[in-house]
């Protein structure tokens, strides 16, 4: 029931999100019919298009499993973009230096993104456990270590061959993008990601309701004290919850920059460490959910760029339908209340 009563809730602020779009396209002077024609056709007008839009969902997954994964354990991770940075440059790292077969290096490459993703994480949850100190500064300040942690790092050690503000581009040999998915997709930046993408989201869906770590960790995130008098290890649960949650954005950087990139640039806090906060919203924080939002958002994200192309409304316009939606998901028990009220009025009159 509580799935369905969600899934409603996430459809509604897409519906409100869609509508305040539309009034924004009508402010432009611009028709709102042809604009969401050409949005979503941009995303899904052929096969190579569809491919882009899983492609840039991919990393929007692995982020919004991970802020989802620590909301749903009573944390707020705001660190996944410094976590996705980390482990785009262990991943990154691993693939200019060494030279194994592909299994075995694009294997390496994502469990260093995991491992770096994770141990960046399990500082502020050491902290927070340790001292309470509060996990959304300590992951703020932690994301802007990674920043200047790859500022250094990447002229110093990965320099390119011609510009200092990005590192040395991978080989194909340690890239997730694979001829045969390339063709089958007429050439789009779909890559392997996707299905590791995919299979962490069975993966986290079954720690979450299938085992007795998920149990311990929801139960923490539901109340703390009660947990602790029930004989759970609440430090042990916050540690453990902040790292898996950094090391699901240490695969979105394995997946973005070895995958829909093929190098790393100094000066960007990656985008989808923060989208991610947005997809865990409209998912309602479940695994599921968080797939859907993120094929979703990669559809707008896709379809803006031809959208601006065969009209005059601007791409800005795709951006503040997706903060609308976002605003709406997060006032979904707003929304929630309002509905329960007008049933309560409803049933008052019959």
């Amino acid at each position: 029931m509580k799935i369905n009563k969600d899934f409603m809730l996430a459809i509604v602020a897409v519906i409100l999100g869609l509508v305040a779009g539309s009034l924004l396209m009508l402010v432009a002077k611009s028709n709102p019919v042809d604009g969401y024609i050409y949005l979503f056709r941009g995303g899904l007008m052929n096969i190579e298009r569809i491919g882009n839009t899983f492609a840039t969902a991919t990393p929007l997954i692995f982020t919004g499993l991970s802020v989802a994964f620590a909301f749903r354990t009573g944390l707020f991770n705001i660190g996944a973009a410094g976590q996705m940075l980390i482990g785009g440059l262990c991943a990154t790292a691993i693939g200019l230096t060494y030279a194994w077969s592909k299994p075995m290096l694009l294997t390496v490459m994502i469990g260093a993104a995991a491992l770096g993703g994770g141990l960046w994480a399990a500082l502020p949850g050491w902290l927070k456990a340790r001292f309470n100190v509060h996990e959304v500064v300590s992951t703020i300040m932690m994301n802007w270590i990674a920043y200047w942690t790859i500022y250094y790092i990447v002229p110093a050690y990965f320099k390119g061959s011609f510009m200092e503000t990005e590192s040395r581009r991978i080989s194909q040999h340690a890239s997730l993008k694979v001829q045969w998915l390339t063709e089958l997709f007429n050439g789009s930046y779909i890559n392997l990601g996707i299905f590791l993408a995919i299979m962490t989201v069975i993966l986290i869906a079954f720690i979450l309701n299938r085992t007795t770590l998920g149990y311990e960790l929801k139960a923490v995130g539901f109340n703390r004290h009660a947990s602790e008098a029930a004989g759970i290890n609440v430090n042990r649960s916050m540690i453990i919850s902040m790292t898996i949650a950094g090391m699901l954005a240490g695969l979105g950087g394995v997946s973005f920059y070895a995958g829909y990139a093929s190098n790393i640039q100094i000066g960007v806090l990656p985008s989808q460490g923060f989208d991610g906060i947005a997809v865990s919203l409209l998912g309602a924080n479940s695994p599921w959910g968080v797939l859907g939002a993120a094929a979703f958002f990669g559809l707008l994200h896709t379809g803006k760029g031809f959208m601006n192309a065969m009209t005059s409304i601007p791409p800005e316009i795709a951006d503040t339908i997706i903060a609308t939606i976002i605003y709406f998901a997060a006032t979904s028990i707003l929304m929630q209340r309002f509905w329960d009220k007008l049933k309560k009025k409803i049933g008052g009159v019959k």
